[in-house]
């Protein structure tokens, strides 16, 4: 830990501690010294999501416009993003145990003739599915959650000095309740090990971060973490963290009988009490900012959000993502990494460029 804070003291903060400069203030030697939650990047939020289609998004916009506003957005694929700098990615499934049950969305089918084409095919699959909500939000630039992992998993192989990519999961239940509405069941304990076989089937255990590795002999994760004990950047390059950004109902279920995560592939979202405590969402950046600095000073890496609903977008508001930034959280997520031209000139990006800095936290 010593070692750790002589080296943040030695680092400048516009350092991009993904690739070192080697001037004084941004050494290779000193960046890989870091502990991993010692970063700040730039993530993206439901990161799979594509438009919905036009004639369908006029329906919504139609039946509830607030709605409507807070879905228009969209991201290129997975790629594209971690070429852009992306350094997490949010991901949601549904469980779908007889495969083909989202395979005929209630908007594309109301669509009819005027229907714009997509390709259910891999809906049709076993597997996961990847969906934001599976009656009118259904189209993904990777609809099977293995298609996402091997997508994240090529472009890691392809940069494998990249800082830590962390991918949130959100594991989407029920849906509409509208006629003709497919209604996602619930994750039970048998969709829960599926979530992890299906984790384990892209990435081998050497090119994971996992509960199991940051704890090592202590006690808890908790512990682990308020020790320092997360892995130095050194040797978290080239490596993903998987998360489950659930509610505790479904953290209680992925943990099951556990005492912390014993073999699990996924961190949970829990607080700092908890003996699983490694990760905590925290959205609000302004309203939840005690909360975050308690969260980074019980060792726990913290995602917020540096706009949602696509609010800051349409007015160019940084205030949110400024707090964000400030918070020292570890991954802001946005949907803006590029400019939306059709509300404004808004985008969330780093102080000074570059892929990954110094938390403010750790300075």
């Amino acid at each position: 830990m010593i070692t750790a804070m002589l080296a943040a003291a030695a680092i400048s903060a516009v350092c991009d501690l993904e690739r070192p400069s080697g001037n004084p203030g941004c050494t290779r030697a000193a960046v890989d010294a870091l502990p991993m939650n010692a970063i700040q990047a730039i993530g993206t939020h439901n990161s799979y999501k594509m438009a919905v289609a036009p004639n369908e998004m006029a329906v919504i916009r139609a039946a509830n416009l607030r709605e409507a506003d807070a879905i228009d957005y969209s991201h290129p694929p997975l790629a594209t993003q971690l070429s852009a700098g992306a350094r997490q990615l949010e991901i949601d499934i549904v469980y779908d145990p007889v495969a083909g049950a989202f395979a005929a969305p209630m908007g594309f089918r109301n669509a009819g003739a005027k229907a714009v084409p997509y390709d259910f095919a891999p809906l049709k699959q076993p597997g996961m599915k990847v969906i934001h909500e599976a009656s009118v939000d259904y189209r993904s630039v990777c609809p099977l959650f293995v298609g996402c992992l091997q997508d994240i998993r090529s472009w890691s192989q392809a940069n494998p000095d990249h800082v830590p990519i962390l991918v949130l999961l959100n594991l989407k239940e029920g849906g509409l309740n509208l006629p003709g509405a497919t209604r996602a069941p619930v994750f039970d304990a048998a969709a829960m090990d599926m979530i992890d076989a299906e984790i384990r089937s892209v990435f081998p255990e050497a090119e994971l971060i996992t509960p199991d590795q940051v704890q090592g002999r202590a006690a808890t994760l908790r512990d682990a973490v308020a020790a320092g004990g997360w892995p130095t950047l050194k040797a978290a390059r080239g490596r993903v963290m998987v998360a489950l950004d659930c509610p505790p109902d479904q953290v209680a279920r992925y943990r099951g009988d556990r005492k912390v995560l014993e073999g699990r592939a996924a961190f949970v979202n829990t607080d700092p009490t908890s003996p699983a405590a490694g990760y905590i969402t925290l959205n609000e950046p302004r309203e939840l900012a005690g909360q975050i600095e308690a969260a980074l000073k019980a060792g726990l890496i913290v995602r917020t959000r540096a706009d949602a609903d696509t609010r800051e977008a349409r007015t160019n508001d940084t205030a949110r993502q400024v707090q964000a930034l400030a918070s020292g959280a570890q991954y802001i997520s946005t949907d803006y990494m590029t400019p939306d031209t059709r509300f404004s000139a808004y985008v969330a990006k780093l102080p000074g460029g570059g892929k990954a800095r110094l938390s403010p936290a750790h300075r």
